[in-house]
């Protein structure tokens, strides 16, 4: 094992599940609309952190009745109903869990690595997600956004999440299926891995990082 990292934290959604986007294409065609337009109008731009209404779920100030409505009133402006709840749907029965990445994790902490979750999430959805993964045995601390009142690509929430992991960000790796998180996280000071379709590369990256291979 190397001994220039300490932690590796990684993101839920599009890492250890397939992409929660995948779905978008599919629900795009049926409302006549292009996906990056749906995306837009649903999640808002995903490199930065705003008052959209997706954001503010995510940051645990809107309960999600509250945020599906605005998101309704948005899509309406364009001309369709970008319903969340349709659309979470769509994107659950389009995901499961990645075995390989739970492999992973297990690996790490068999190895003294400390390890973390770092998610934008939903508060309503807590109970769900945690319950698809053995959270307790795979991770030393799990900072998800609708609890901590802030979110990636917010840079205080990588040093939020390692200052909890007891560890410097110049000796942390984050893997996420998003650029925008990915180069937050590395001004933020950490190491910063894509994660795509296929994490095969991401982590034959890791292990190459930390002398595993």
């Amino acid at each position: 094992m190397s001994d220039r990292y300490d932690a590796v934290l990684f993101d839920f959604g599009g890492v250890f599940t397939g992409s929660p986007f995948s779905a978008v294409g599919d629900m795009a065609g049926d409302l006549g609309t292009s996906p990056d337009r749906l995306v837009e109008v649903v999640f808002g731009s995903y490199s930065s952190d705003t008052d959209h209404p997706w954001h503010r779920l995510e940051r645990g100030e809107l309960p999600i009745e509250e945020a599906r409505q605005a998101i309704l009133d948005l899509g309406s402006t364009h001309g369709f109903q970008a319903d969340l709840y349709t659309l979470f749907s769509a994107m659950a029965s389009s995901s499961g869990i990645r075995n390989e990445l739970v492999d992973c994790v297990r690996g790490l902490r068999r190895d003294g690595m400390r390890t973390g979750l770092l998610t934008n999430n939903v508060a309503e959805f807590r109970e769900h997600w945690r319950g698809t993964l053995p959270v307790e045995e795979l991770f030393h601390d799990v900072v998800d956004s609708s609890e901590v009142g802030m979110r990636k690509p917010d840079l205080r929430i990588f040093a939020l999440a390692c200052t909890r992991l007891d560890v410097e960000p110049a000796r942390a790796i984050f893997l996420d299926d998003h650029p925008g998180n990915v180069d937050a996280a590395q001004r933020a000071g950490l190491e910063a891995l894509l994660v795509g379709e296929d994490p095969a590369g991401a982590l034959a990256e890791l292990d190459r990082l930390l002398g595993r291979c």
